[in-house]
């Protein structure tokens, strides 16, 4: 389903650090599919304010840090179920491997699916250490700039400081090599913005790694989205 040549041979920017803008990554018909049946299941509620950075969002896992098998199957779509399949694949990983320049064979995978409802935002920041290299994917049909939602590329730890801004349509992604420069963000959805901002994050993690999003013993409870916010 991904289009693994445009990931291969996109090519990295190295201003202000090593990030891609990488587009067109399903046919029309795959995009469609995967828009309309946009994970709302096994989503928890994500917070924080007053530290590092400001955040608030959704959170459903679609592969587990480390895991073999996608998360909780029987709530996706067909499409869904193949697009985690193309996540879990040999092939992914090289074709990751060559954009970045970094061997992403042994590294430890996870995924995570966001619903940015209104008023959802996440601060400028750099990621945490040990988050090798993330590729976020987007899925919304349409987007209007003024509603907020959009990933910022930093210059700097300042959210006004920006490089480049991406959309969150359906297709469109980045790739972002943590560094000590890597500062990025998404801007606050405003309150009445017509749905969700949708996105997952495919994260590559050094052996050992624990996952930040889903510690051992998180007992947060899980709930579908539709059923909670727009």
């Amino acid at each position: 389903m991904i289009d693994l040549e445009r990931v291969r041979n996109n090519g990295l920017e190295s201003e202000p650090f090593q990030w891609a803008a990488i587009d067109d990554l399903f046919s029309p018909d795959d995009a469609a599919e995967l828009a309309a049946t946009y994970p709302c299941d096994h989503f928890k509620l994500v917070s924080g304010y007053g530290g590092e950075k400001d955040y608030e969002y959704e959170a459903r896992s679609l592969i587990r840090m480390g895991a073999s098998e996608i998360s909780y199957p029987e709530g996706l779509s067909e499409a869904w179920r193949t697009l985690g399949t193309d996540l879990l694949s040999a092939e992914y990983r090289a074709a990751m491997s060559a954009l970045t320049g970094r061997d992403l064979t042994r590294t430890l995978l996870e995924v995570n699916v966001f619903h940015y409802g209104p008023g959802c935002s996440l601060g400028a920041h750099k990621d945490l250490p040990e988050k090798l290299v993330t590729h976020v994917l987007y899925f919304n049909r349409t987007w209007n700039r003024a509603d907020g939602g959009c990933l910022s590329i930093l210059r700097s730890g300042d959210s006004a400081d920006v490089a480049a801004e991406i959309l969150p349509i359906v297709g469109h992604s980045c790739v972002i090599v943590r560094s000590e420069s890597s500062w990025h963000a998404v801007s606050r959805v405003v309150n009445n913005a017509a749905s969700s901002r949708r996105s997952i994050t495919v994260t590559f993690y050094p052996p050992g790694a624990v996952s930040s999003m889903w510690p051992p013993g998180d007992s947060a409870p899980l709930r579908d989205y539709q059923k909670t916010r727009r």
